[in-house]
């Protein structure tokens, strides 16, 4: 299969929404020559500018399985594995199965939209995820289960502007676009296009990814607007808006948008081992993927997207995902290889370079239970690993602890802090 060029992709993504080497350069913290090097293939990003380029991707507007491909193309890991969602669809054409039949987390989202329709009198939602699972998670499949359920012309996916320098014509028009409401050319105009569908006795579900993006007045003006029609037309406006730690950010420390204070909350569950089957089987098709190969991945990785795609990468590597091959992975090499992942280090290493937390973090790494989970952490440190995937919450209700997601983890954070010394 070819490769993608990463300074064609990356032109085609800027010319798809008229985006300026100057105008993405502002957003990401870079240079417009530093842009321009990168469109031209005189350079390339280099690990230092991953972050730049993820900034990029949201600026673009690019979908998880899109933004994936820019950095496949830039020499980059996923952001967001273990989502490939064409392979998903072209399973389904080819078995004739109706989608979510045998797809990873199909009953969450079964519960998922059984609890948005039945809700009343505000059937809003919000679903959060933690690092490496997108935003949403499966965005191809929520939207095509909603389709199923709404009707084709009946499904919305808003996804704000990332610029802070958007004016609110800019904002307005673009999200209008994505709704498919013609020419909007301000925040009156899109409420009453929304509207007149509403009246038409129309029930619409409105996708919103990644709400927390642009300036907070454009923001609480499309929250005031959704929360208005919702109330206005209750039953009609089903919403669910997705998002992570910036999303729970604004929904418990602000408190200030009565849109997310009336929602529900959901957060993507952690994958069960059937979950983890559907999704190896999905991404390398051509291998076969037994449950107690994968069972011991799960253990190894704690659930954990990247670090179970790259457990799935390292045993296809080494000719030992099949049964029969060559035996049995080494638990202590995959779990050295593991314990490696830039996916790891990358949360903890501020706190374990900051004098300030590198305490707290040993203290974290050397306990098994770090306390109860609540629906907001107030502990900064705990609230860091919390949205980077290392930690979860076990059982539920009062109840329910956090705890680290696996030995994995804890051991690149032992490695991280080691380093951290050495240094």
């Amino acid at each position: 299969m070819a490769t993608d060029s990463f300074p064609d992709l990356l032109s085609l993504y800027m010319r798809r929404i008229r985006a300026s080497a100057s105008g993405v350069a502002t957003e990401i913290g870079l240079s417009r020559e530093a842009v321009n090097n990168w469109r031209n293939g005189i350079s390339v990003p280099n690990p230092r500018s991953r972050d730049k380029l993820v900034a990029c991707t949201r600026y673009l507007r690019l979908t998880e399985s899109e933004t994936n491909r820019l950095l496949s193309a830039a020499g980059f890991a996923p952001e967001f594995p273990l989502q490939a969602e064409a392979p998903l669809r072209a399973e389904a054409r080819a078995t004739g199965v109706a989608p979510g039949a045998a797809q990873p987390f199909a009953a969450f989202q079964d519960r998922l939209f059984a609890q948005l329709a039945q809700a009343v009198p505000y059937p809003i939602s919000l679903l959060l995820s933690p690092a490496h699972w997108g935003q949403p998670p499966f965005r191809h499949e929520l939207l095509q289960r909603a389709r199923a359920q709404y009707g084709e012309g009946s499904v919305l996916h808003i996804q704000p502007p990332y610029s802070v320098s958007t004016v609110p014509a800019e904002y307005f028009a673009a999200i209008g676009r994505q709704c498919g409401l013609g020419d909007v050319a301000s925040d009156y105009e899109f409420e009453s296009a929304l509207e007149r569908r509403l009246l038409a006795g129309e029930r619409i579900f409105c996708l919103v990814s990644r709400f927390e993006q642009g300036t907070p007045a454009l923001r609480e003006t499309l929250a005031g607007i959704l929360r208005s029609l919702s109330e206005m037309h209750s039953g009609r406006l089903h919403l669910l808006l997705c998002g992570g730690e910036a999303l729970a950010d604004l929904k418990y420390r602000s408190g200030d948008l009565s849109l997310l204070n009336i929602a529900q909350v959901n957060h993507w569950p952690d994958p069960s081992l059937h979950d983890l089957l559907q999704l190896a089987r999905h991404r390398w098709p051509e291998h076969t993927w037994t449950e107690p190969v994968v069972a011991d991945l799960q253990a190894l990785s704690g659930g954990h997207p990247a670090l179970f795609e790259e457990g799935l990468q390292w045993l296809v590597d080494q000719g030992m995902d099949q049964k029969g091959g060559k035996g049995d992975a080494p638990p202590s090499a995959l779990r050295t290889h593991l314990a490696s992942s830039p996916r790891l280090w990358q949360t903890f290493l501020p706190l374990a370079q900051a004098p300030a937390t590198r305490a707290r973090l040993l203290q974290l790494l050397q306990a098994d239970d770090l306390g109860r989970a609540r629906p907001y952490l107030q502990d900064d440190e705990l609230r860091t690993l919390f949205w980077g995937n290392l930690i979860h919450a076990r059982g539920t209700g009062d109840a329910a602890r956090l705890h680290w997601r696996c030995a994995t983890i804890r051991d690149a954070g032992f490695m991280v802090l080691d380093s951290c010394s050495a240094d």
